[in-house]
């Protein structure tokens, strides 16, 4: 059974930067994806960035040159470093096991959410 737990949110000023940790359990983790998801209030989970099994690295456009993913393998670990955050990044954070190829747009998770973790942009 796939599982994560996602961390490292909170309240940060506008340009202020943030690092999330996906901590996963329950599969061969370097076998698969890993794509973050975000949701803002009132609005439907969207891509955020995705990490291949062999360390391809995508975004959505409106990341780009501001986040970083990674991962550590040994960890069974993905990152999300968030840098020059906006107040448009406001939202609920979580990652899943996912499909880079298909597109961070059209982005889907294999199983079901985790609880999130909430990052907050605001002065």
């Amino acid at each position: 059974q796939l599982q994560f737990v996602e961390s490292g949110g909170g309240l940060v000023q506008p340009g202020g930067s943030l690092r999330l940790s996906c901590t996963a359990s329950g599969f061969t983790f370097y076998y698969y994806d890993i794509g973050w998801f975000r949701q803002a209030p009132g609005k439907e989970h969207e891509g955020v960035s995705c990490i291949s099994n062999s360390d391809g690295r995508y975004y959505t456009d409106s990341v780009k040159g501001r986040f970083t993913i990674s991962r550590d393998n040994a960890k069974n670990t993905v990152y999300l470093q968030m840098n020059s955050l906006k107040p448009e990044d406001t939202a609920v954070y979580y990652c899943a096991a996912a499909s880079c190829p298909s597109g961070v747009g059209a982005l889907k998770p294999f199983g079901s959410w985790g609880q999130g973790t909430q990052v907050t942009v605001s002065s």
